[in-house]
């Protein structure tokens, strides 16, 4: 296993020597507190509005690095303030989180999906278990039980979730808000012992809403959106969408779940998940995976549809790493280490720290490359390298 030991020394060379650096030194707000997202290649603020979902998730990550990687106090500063930053600007009368504000804390715009309180409950859990400070906790949790009850309403809720696309003549689901809730949930578990028996419920309601709604077996699909029964929509562009990347990380979300649960069925739904969603969006001619594709073959509305972004590769490399560990398929090693060589040749930036959001097809960045944007900041390749570190530990 040398070679798995090279690439654990490379991941955390990566990550100390080359991600969080671009972020602690170019990303911090020391006047108005919490995180600066959009960042050129160099680390020089482009625009200085804030994505809250950013906070949310800086908060959790720098926290996650403090409890599992490196005991580094400068991580909970930075944790801290991006969760004072949120608690004291970015909750709207109504309790509901606003999407971007700007670096002041000023509101900008609001959604109606609730990933700026998702984002914000991991962050308050997380720094809950490395300082022990029930406040953070107690502010988890009654978000975490905010934003089921407006998952659970539905159209009787007065912020019914439905994608932005449609009115009320075609009623659909998204699998990112179950898929969400089910890492929420688990995270939630690990921190809040005395409810686990709750979390256990909801994580098994959603894992059927993911496995009998959205996935389709037959088809070796899962789709983005579908009916309110899980029907498939054909007629509509829309309906046809599958997101390998998604797909990728609901499998390892899955097999999460059923490691927790000891479900060898869930297991092997994880697997299934991955497998489809790996040969559906892996690119052939280019390699690397696409971000978007039409199930039918025909042509998919968002334009960036066949171009290379940064996360689905992220969570691709821990999800094969999560499955070879699992089964020990020789498979997921290989796509362990396909997927992790062309994520470090294309997307990593030695010469200026941290990863290239957006390639074109062929494995270019876009010009002029970024760094950071409203929804790219110090989560997914954070994450992807602390969690196979730990992996890889073992």
């Amino acid at each position: 296993m040398n070679e798995l030991k090279a690439y654990r020394q490379l991941f955390e060379k990566e990550l100390f020597e080359n991600v969080i650096p671009f972020w602690t030194k170019n990303a911090i707000d020391s006047v108005n507190g919490g995180i600066y997202n959009s960042l050129d290649r160099k680390g020089e603020i482009y625009s200085t509005d804030k994505s809250v979902w950013m906070q949310g998730r800086a908060g959790y990550m720098f926290s996650y690095i403090y409890n599992n990687l490196e005991k580094n106090p400068e991580y909970l500063k930075i944790a801290k303030s991006c969760l004072d930053f949120l608690q004291k600007h970015c909750i709207d009368s109504d309790k509901r989180m606003f999407f971007s504000v700007t670096k002041e804390g000023l509101p900008l715009r609001k959604r109606r999906y609730w990933f700026s309180e998702s984002f914000y409950i991991i962050a308050c859990a997380e720094y809950f278990k490395a300082t022990g400070d029930k406040t953070y906790l107690e502010n988890a949790k009654s978000y975490y039980d905010f934003i089921w009850a407006i998952n659970q309403n539905g159209d009787n809720d007065p912020y019914k979730i439905t994608p932005k696309v449609y009115a009320s003549t075609r009623d659909t689901l998204s699998l990112a808000c179950p898929m969400i809730l089910l890492n929420v949930t688990h995270v939630m578990r690990e921190v809040d012992g005395e409810r686990a028996k709750t979390y256990d419920e909801n994580a098994k309601k959603l894992l059927w809403e993911i496995e009998h709604l959205f996935y389709k077996p037959d088809l070796h699909i899962m789709l983005e959106n579908v009916g309110k029964n899980g029907e498939i929509i054909d007629e509509s562009a829309p309906c046809r969408v599958v997101n390998p990347g998604h797909d990728i990380e609901c499998a390892w979300f899955i097999l999460d779940e059923a490691e927790y649960f000891g479900d060898k069925k869930l297991k092997l739904l994880a697997k299934n998940i991955f497998d489809d969603a790996i040969k559906n969006g892996w690119d052939e001619e280019y390699e690397g995976i696409k971000y978007f594709i039409d199930y039918l073959g025909k042509p998919v509305e968002a334009y960036e549809h066949d171009m290379k972004l940064w996360w689905p590769h992220n969570e691709a490399i821990i999800a094969s790493l999560k499955l070879y560990k699992e089964f020990g398929d020789e498979k997921y090693l290989n796509w362990f280490k396909k997927v992790t060589d062309y994520a470090f040749k294309h997307f990593s930036d030695p010469e200026f720290g941290e990863w290239f959001g957006y390639l074109r097809r062929d494995g270019k960045p876009t010009e002029p490359p970024c760094k950071g944007h409203m929804y790219k900041g110090p989560f997914h390749v954070l994450r992807m390298l602390a969690k196979c570190i730990e992996l890889l530990k073992d």
